[in-house]
């Protein structure tokens, strides 16, 4: 397997996984196939809803609920793929002058990052909108893409020294603001739902902020802990944007609850006058050192998971399934583990289901929960993933559907005289997202 500038996600192993953007599907790219699973019913079963045979993937983004994926090869790293999945078509292709490390999707637009530039296309049509160039090294494409249309964001850091943030308007191409968020290297960026709030964490890993997205003032502090500095693989708010959610290089998975009630309140200066505990906290920082009241004051995690290992890369994210919340965590060892979350706070997570991702067959496996023991086999899986740059002209090729989206020699575009029709579809999300399929 190639190296891609060192990223251990790719350097590691041979699966991709990654959650679409509103957490109802999982893409999962194994050695030679890639599929793409429902979450609606992962309480009970991981529904299969596509496969098909494929290169070895890196990189795989399902724009929601439509047909409509962007994938990228091991074998051909600097070429990003535009796919009908249902019509098990390739709507167009586009080479880039380096390898790509990140791309991101919303409604409105889709970014590509290189390692020192950003490329922003209208999804409608797939033509290049905007540029960013010179950005800071970004060697592991790490940006985020608010999934909101009506606050359509998008980060990146601004310095390979700080944690600096840049906030881009993606719609209206302009800079939005700058937020100096760590004295340290950024490590993991997620915006909330709404776009309106931005999680941030360092390569220190010990504390996550939360930041406006539109003036940058500073929301909440979380303290994940601080016994040891860690390295943030993973970072989500919930689909409700009432928790977020970190997971590290180490066994533990932070689950933190976000009471913007007690933020308001704290702003303003109130306290019930039975939060005794708040009353001496603040008391007794008052003669502290600013160092020692930031630990007072940061928020603690609500509850957490602990697994079998440490070292192992994992996705999280919290959504709501059949009406009750659950924490999804795809791991590097191959599994899918569902986990109910708490009502109170520091009570345990229950693990419900763990399915295995690596079988091919039509539905994944549910493997039975030893409640002594749930470590997996320890197989190559790639997580996550951070994904690249067109001409304008193939991307009006791609969108006028003639079949040459990319002219650069040696590359080509599938799809033929309908691939705008076929693009159009895709994006629409015209068909059910657990739809029939086929496989190849």
């Amino acid at each position: 397997m190639m190296s891609l500038l060192g990223r251990p996600d790719v350097d590691a192993g041979e699966v991709f996984v990654n959650f679409n953007q509103n957490i109802t599907s999982l893409a999962v790219a194994t050695s030679g196939s890639y599929s793409l699973y429902s979450l609606s019913s992962v309480d009970s079963t991981l529904d299969k809803i596509y496969n098909t045979k494929s290169d070895d993937l890196f990189l795989i983004e399902r724009l929601f609920e439509s047909s409509l994926v962007a994938i990228v090869s091991q074998r051909a790293p600097r070429k990003l793929k535009v796919c009908h999945f249902k019509k098990e078509s390739e709507i167009c292709n586009y080479s880039y002058s380096n390898t790509i490390l990140a791309v991101k999707l919303n409604r409105e637009r889709l970014v590509v990052c290189l390692e020192e530039s950003l490329y922003i296309h209208n999804i409608q049509d797939m033509k290049v909108v905007h540029t960013i160039r010179d950005t800071p090294c970004n060697q592991l494409g790490l940006c985020a893409l608010s999934s909101s249309s009506e606050h359509c964001y998008l980060a990146y850091p601004g310095s390979v020294t700080s944690g600096e943030v840049q906030i881009f308007d993606a719609i209206n191409l302009h800079a939005k603001t700058m937020i100096p968020a760590h004295d340290t290297p950024l490590a993991a960026i997620a915006f909330s739902p709404s776009g309106t709030e931005i999680a941030t964490a360092s390569e220190r890993g010990t504390v996550i902020r939360v930041f406006s997205s539109q003036d940058g003032s500073r929301l909440f502090e979380l303290r994940r802990g601080l016994k040891r500095c860690v390295s943030i693989v993973s970072l989500s708010f919930s689909t409700c944007a009432e928790y977020l959610v970190s997971s590290s290089n180490t066994e533990t998975v932070h689950i933190f609850r976000l009471d913007r009630s007690a933020a308001e309140n704290s702003d303003h200066g109130k306290q019930s006058s039975d939060d005794w505990m708040g009353f001496l906290s603040k008391t007794v920082t008052s003669y502290l050192p600013t160092q020692v009241t930031d630990v007072f004051s940061q928020g603690r995690a609500f509850a957490s998971v602990t697994l079998p290992e440490a070292g192992v890369r994992r996705m999280c994210a919290i959504t709501t399934i059949q009406k009750q919340l659950r924490l999804l965590i795809a791991s590097q060892d191959g599994y899918l583990y569902v986990y109910s979350i708490p009502s109170v706070e520091g009570a345990e997570c229950q693990l419900l289901k763990r399915h295995d991702l690596r079988l091919d067959d039509s539905y994944a496996m549910d493997v039975k929960v030893d409640s002594h023991h749930t470590s997996g086999l320890n197989s190559n899986v790639s997580i996550g993933g951070a994904a690249g740059v067109p001409n304008a002209a193939a991307a009006t090729a791609a969108a006028a559907g003639d079949g040459k989206a990319n002219e650069k020699p040696g590359s080509s575009s599938s799809g033929g005289g309908n691939a705008g029709a076929s693009y159009a579809s895709a994006v629409k999300g015209d068909e059910p997202a657990g739809g029939s399929s086929s496989s190849t």
